[in-house]
């Protein structure tokens, strides 16, 4: 068994003395492992961090074994995104939302979303925004998608301000009023037509974002007996100093 794609460092860990197992997220093959011989080595070393995009050859005789990876550089972009801890933190809370998809099952849209999230993550005005579309595909993926096209009450499209955490659907703002203590948020930059990603988003702005996605994956994490290990608290901590230093009007 052997293919050839494109992928991007999620996690390495070390196997023996010299090996190390990357875990990568592939175009083709989704999130994927396989040993890396002499991954520990001053020259794979620099290829093989978080965040870097490479070139993969994977091989193995079957294709439930772990297989063994042959690794090209393609955009080595961890050196800037851990320098900070919004990009260090950003990348451990990517590398969780992606483990609680399966294994080898190809997301090509994800792929690509997270491709535009790396390249944006060390800016603040537009990475936390990005991070909470890639969230809502991922909840897409994982069957548990948010349905924000019209209002689950009275089916209108006009002024949608809230989401039912029962139904995951939107609801309108005169709709909803009576019960706006019971539903969630919804920010005006995650509506077709409305403010995009960066586009004078307010710290509120995006911590409505956040809580609305947050509810609805710690509902799926919690159905699976799974843990985020505070990945999610620890990037909103860090871009939410990164933003008050750049944008503190905007809070």
């Amino acid at each position: 068994m052997e293919w050839s794609g494109r992928g991007v460092v999620l996690t390495t860990r070390k196997h023996g003395e010299n090996d190390v197992i990357l875990e990568a997220m592939t175009l083709d093959h989704g999130r994927h492992l396989g040993l890396v011989r002499g991954g520990r080595s001053k020259r794979l070393r620099p290829s093989l961090q978080p965040g870097n995009s490479l070139l993969l050859t994977w091989k193995a005789r079957l294709s439930d074994q772990l297989g063994q990876f042959r690794i090209e550089p393609e955009t080595l972009r961890a050196g800037d995104l851990m320098t900070s801890a919004v990009g260090l933190t950003g990348l451990q809370h990517l590398a969780f939302l992606l483990r609680l998809l399966p294994e080898r099952h190809p997301y090509p849209g994800l792929f690509e979303a997270m491709n535009v999230l790396l390249e944006h993550l060390e800016a603040a005005d537009t990475a936390g925004a990005l991070f909470i579309l890639f969230e809502l595909q991922v909840l897409r993926e994982l069957g548990a998608g948010l349905d924000l096209s019209a209002c689950a009450a009275t089916g209108g499209r006009d002024d949608l301000a809230y989401v039912s955490p029962r139904s995951a659907r939107a609801v309108s703002r005169e709709a909803g009023l009576p019960y706006h203590d019971k539903l969630l948020p919804l920010p005006s930059f995650l509506l077709d037509g409305q403010r995009q990603p960066g586009s004078e988003l307010t710290w509120t702005d995006v911590t409505q974002g956040f809580e609305l996605t947050s509810f609805f994956i710690d509902r799926h994490v919690s159905d699976h007996g799974l843990q985020d290990g505070g990945t999610r608290a620890q990037f909103l901590n860090a871009l939410e100093k990164r933003y008050r230093s750049d944008y503190p009007w905007n809070f």
